[in-house]
């Protein structure tokens, strides 16, 4: 993974001390709570309801052991023993006091870690394929651009007060993990009619009020001119997105607005005058980032054992958790493991102190101390030994952290909500609980098979409900928690965005709608189906007329 040089480690140490004499500024009274937010804001610290939440960037959500220790640390001596994994890859602590935070990001400077950028009008977190460097269907590793994308983005003068934030993500499969379509800018590398590889690359996609699935702008991008083409893209948007309507201001309204071809042409001028320029991507640099990439000194391992051909026969949840969250790996003898944060009964991407240091020992012992953040707010060890599955399953099941239920129905993503948002309108977290509980029974989750549920609290959409199977939005009806349901989303590269079923259902009904709709799929689907393929074989009216028919 990336280690920072000596510029990189005196960038982050400088931005803590000007933070801290902020923080100092603002706790006497010299700076009033205006004029700090944008400064606190641009070192990822929000108020929430109930306490100040700051955010924490995980690049491409890669992690070295060293570094999950020290969120353990955060999370056990400034907040209340627990972390928040979310869609973007990144962490939350929610209970932050102000006059600590500079003493955080002093600690997180020392693992080279910070919170710049993980909020405001700039280049947020880039994101990545979870299993980036060792899936098995990998065209090309996508770290290697998501780092270049970083040290060129963070705090780029001419981008760092864009209309609105600005979301990119990568991916180097044609099995889209980093849901690229729904972001300000997604990038998929493939191989044009030549061989070569590149990037096609997609712009104006996005959630929240407005759901927009992003639109091609050019098919194949050489790789050499990755930042030319983004910066082109960049300065097109900082000139003409809007700024005098927030609800009108993401890249995906202009977008809309112009047309994908006009965008498109205004993207090529702009890059014509400087794709030749200092931004053009030499062989010497990208083989300097690559280098930190290198694939570990993997030692031969057997692909079958006794011990696991033995568990594997005798214990049906060990074989339930092979299928459910362990995948191919490109290096035979091994496997990519994911961790479920989701729990029955438990709070979607919450982890404790112990739990991350336990993970991290894990990771040291058999996962050559790496440790991935995904979208669906789960971890992944992406470098095990297929004869160290059974050992660590065990350890796993003892820390609560090996629930089958990977893509499943209880895999649910879900934004912390009114629990502690001040945007949001209902609680995403209690239902999300409720319907972990409803379905614990793993034998019938298996059997249902793969269905995303996202849950969001707000029109926002943090929780992503746009693009779930089942999207769940939290609304408010006269000072009542009332939940809109959504079906036939999806974040893959056929994205798509869900369909209202039909008026917003009570709190108290929301849990069993959930069961109703699994219920009308499970009886409707064919010849193995899943949920999306049944739904978009018998459209909505099925589904709708079972959830709202009489009692």
């Amino acid at each position: 993974m990336y280690a920072y040089d000596e510029y990189d480690q005196t960038f982050v140490e400088e931005r803590v001390a000007q933070f801290r004499d902020q923080v100092r500024r603002r706790l006497s009274g010299e700076l009033s709570e205006t004029e700090f937010k944008p400064l606190r804001l641009t070192n990822g610290l929000y108020l929430q309801l109930h306490a100040y939440m700051l955010r924490v960037a995980i690049p491409y959500g890669t992690l070295s052991t060293r570094q999950l220790r020290r969120l353990g640390h955060i999370a056990r001596k400034y907040d209340r023993g627990f972390g928040h994994f979310t869609t973007r890859q990144n962490i939350q602590f929610h209970w932050i006091k102000l006059e600590q935070t500079p003493d955080i990001l002093a600690e997180l400077a020392e693992v080279q870690m910070h919170g710049l950028q993980t909020s405001g009008n700039c280049i947020r977190n880039v994101t990545a394929d979870q299993w980036a460097g060792v899936a098995a269907d990998e065209i090309e590793d996508p770290r290697i651009w998501s780092e270049i994308i970083r040290q060129w983005s963070t705090l780029h003068p001419e981008f760092t007060f864009l209309p609105r934030k600005f979301k990119i993500a990568v991916t180097g499969s044609p099995n889209d993990r980093a849901a690229v379509k729904v972001h300000d800018i997604g990038l998929r590398m493939h191989k044009n009619d030549k061989g070569e590889i590149g990037f096609e690359v997609m712009v104006g996609g996005g959630l929240g009020r407005t759901p927009i699935i992003a639109k091609t702008i050019r098919d194949f991008l050489p790789k050499q001119h990755l930042l030319s083409y983004l910066e082109a893209i960049l300065r097109v948007y900082n000139q003409f997105g809007r700024r005098d309507n927030i609800y009108k201001a993401r890249i995906k309204i202009l977008v809309h607005e112009l047309g994908a071809a006009r965008m498109a042409e205004l993207v090529e001028a702009e890059w014509q005058q400087i794709k030749d320029g200092p931004l053009a991507l030499s062989p010497d640099t990208v083989a300097r980032i690559a280098a930190h990439f290198a694939p570990p000194a993997y030692a031969d391992s057997p692909t079958f054992t006794p011990e696991f051909d033995a568990l594997r026969l005798e214990n049906a949840e060990f074989r339930r958790w092979l299928k459910a969250n362990v995948a191919a790996h490109k290096r035979p003898g091994h496997a990519i493991v994911t961790v479920s944060l989701k729990p029955e009964g438990g709070v979607p991407g919450d982890m404790t102190a112990d739990q991350m240091d336990a993970v991290a020992d894990l990771a040291d012992l058999h996962g050559m101390g790496e440790v991935r953040v995904t979208h669906s707010q789960n971890l992944v060890l992406p470098h095990i030994r297929r004869a160290d599955l059974p050992a660590l399953w065990r350890r796993l099941s003892e820390l609560n952290l090996a629930t089958s239920n990977i893509n499943l129905v209880t895999d649910i993503i879900a934004c912390p909500g009114l629990d502690y948002c001040a945007l949001a309108n209902a609680r995403s977290i209690p239902v999300a609980q409720r319907i972990t509980e409803k379905f614990n029974d793993l034998a019938r989750v298996h059997d249902i098979g793969e269905l995303k549920i996202k849950i969001s609290g707000c029109i926002n959409a943090c929780g992503h409900h746009h693009v779930g199977h089942i999207g769940i939005l939290g609304v408010d009806k006269n000072g009542e928690e009332f939940y809109q349901v959504t079906l036939g989303g999806s974040e893959e590269l056929s994205a798509s965005l869900g369909a209202i079923i039909g008026p917003a259902l009570p709190a108290d009904r929301i849990v069993d709608a959930v069961g109703n709709l699994v219920d009308t799929y499970v009886a409707l689907r064919q010849d193995g189906e899943r949920f999306l393929d049944t739904y978009r074989r018998v459209g909505i009216a099925p589904f709708k007329e079972r959830l709202y028919a009489p009692a």
